[in-house]
């Protein structure tokens, strides 16, 4: 995620992006990285997952705000694929809203407990293209059901023909929600 950077920088000059990699390697993409073992797609499965990961995030971002001297309320989080349901696990359920959450390509993960724990409501965009053979388009559009059930404002984009992966306008998206979202917190 880390190579959005460039892309976000000019919109978003005074902003430090942070990108930690999750500690496995994948084994269903080479050159990518997992926060747990995926087996499949069991709702509870993925809900077990998200739950067992988040600690080392929510210590990750605990560790740089303080060390930056920022709150929640300059954070935002951005995530691929599995990295989605991380941002979302992560950031629905800090006790103080972050300015926004991004997600590409990946879905909502524990819905069933936000039910019952949702200490904040951060503004969520959701982008997922049309072609994606690994996260279905109806994730975006399920997550999108769940997160308004629970009161969360949300966005989406649709990338038509894309698969998994982000394209430019999906890019220029996420950037313009992140840079709104600041914009909103500062003013």
């Amino acid at each position: 995620m880390i190579s959005l950077a460039p892309a976000w920088q000019d919109a978003l000059p005074d902003t430090l992006f942070l990108a930690p990699h999750a500690p496995q390697r994948c084994s269903m993409m080479g050159a990518g990285y997992q926060w747990w073992g995926l087996s499949g797609f069991a709702p509870s499965a993925l809900a077990a997952g998200a739950a067992s990961a988040a600690p080392a995030i929510d210590a990750f971002i605990d560790r740089k705000l303080a060390q930056y001297g920022l709150t929640d309320a300059d954070l935002a989080l951005v995530g691929f694929s599995q990295g989605t349901m991380m941002a979302l696990q992560v950031g629905l359920r800090r006790s103080r809203p972050v300015a926004a959450i991004v997600g590409y390509s990946g879905m909502l993960a524990g819905a069933a407990d936000l039910a019952h724990y949702l200490p904040s409501k951060p503004p969520v965009l959701l982008v997922h293209g049309t072609a994606d053979p690994v996260v279905p388009i109806a994730a975006l559009h399920m997550s999108e059901s769940q997160l308004k059930r629970l009161g969360v404002e949300v966005e989406t984009h649709i990338s038509y023909g894309v698969a998994h992966t982000v394209d430019p306008v999906g890019l220029r998206a996420g950037r313009d929600f992140v840079a709104g979202a600041f914009a909103k917190n500062s003013g």
